[in-house]
């Protein structure tokens, strides 16, 4: 079952009436047209990463993010996300993303949202101690790292590595002008593309998206073997 017309619809609606009551009275529409249709591509895709990326996994009760919001320490009340999103993690590792992510890794991810919809890869602001980890990698192997994220089939695919969060100076511990000083002021790793909404809810999605995820893996496996987690040759 593809995403539909249906799919963004709810997800549109959604982003107008964010509230509870709104959502109860289509939550039909959320488990039929974005819910299902989600689980069954972490499925499929699971079984592609089999062959192309075996230490990848998708699991269909953890790969799916939840439609709440967390508004705990948030200005914004607004209590659903108006998108669908899911991760594909390393099998050794936290399912979990983000800065509070201990033990995680880099992974893929796929996003669906009315004209934001987008693939993407790596792992998005790890905490202070994968951070490090990656850092030092980046330091002794600068320059394997970065033939993968100035590769010119790369770059012009996804734009090259995300530098939506990088600092301004050096990270504490080295030097201003070491060779690598570039990417050791990054604080994310990441990189993906938009989709089109035709993409989105094409039923070739799957292979679209098995494509980028080859395309990606040597930045996924780069960063995963930094941080300790293997390749594997099979499941």
């Amino acid at each position: 079952m593809p995403f539909s017309p249906r799919t963004f619809g709810f997800l549109s609606g959604l982003a107008r009436h964010n509230n509870k009551l709104w959502f109860e009275a289509h939550r039909q529409d959320y488990e039929d047209h974005v819910r299902a249709p989600m689980r069954e591509l972490i499925e499929e895709m699971d079984v592609r990463l089999a062959r192309i990326a075996p230490e990848i996994i998708g699991h269909p009760r953890h790969s799916m993010f939840r439609i709440n919001r967390d508004i705990r320490f948030s200005r914004d009340k607004s209590p659903y996300k108006t998108h669908a999103a899911a991760w594909f993690f390393h099998r050794d590792a936290n399912k979990s993303v983000g800065s509070e992510a201990e033990g995680g890794g880099a992974g893929f991810y796929a996003h669906i949202e009315p004209g934001r919809s987008m693939v993407g890869a790596g792992i998005w602001m790890p905490p202070r101690g994968l951070l490090a980890k990656i850092r030092d990698a980046i330091a002794e192997k600068g320059a394997s790292f970065e033939k993968i994220v100035k590769d010119r089939s790369f770059v012009k695919r996804y734009g090259g590595l995300d530098d939506e969060v990088v600092l301004k100076r050096m990270p504490r511990g080295f030097a201003e002008d070491h060779k690598a000083a570039k990417w050791l002021k990054y604080q994310s790793f990441t990189a993906g593309r938009v989709l089109s909404n035709a993409e989105a809810g094409s039923r070739k999605l799957e292979r679209v998206l098995e494509k980028d995820f080859e395309r990606l893996l040597p930045l996924v496996r780069w960063l995963n073997e930094a941080l300790g987690l293997k390749a594997a040759k099979r499941r």
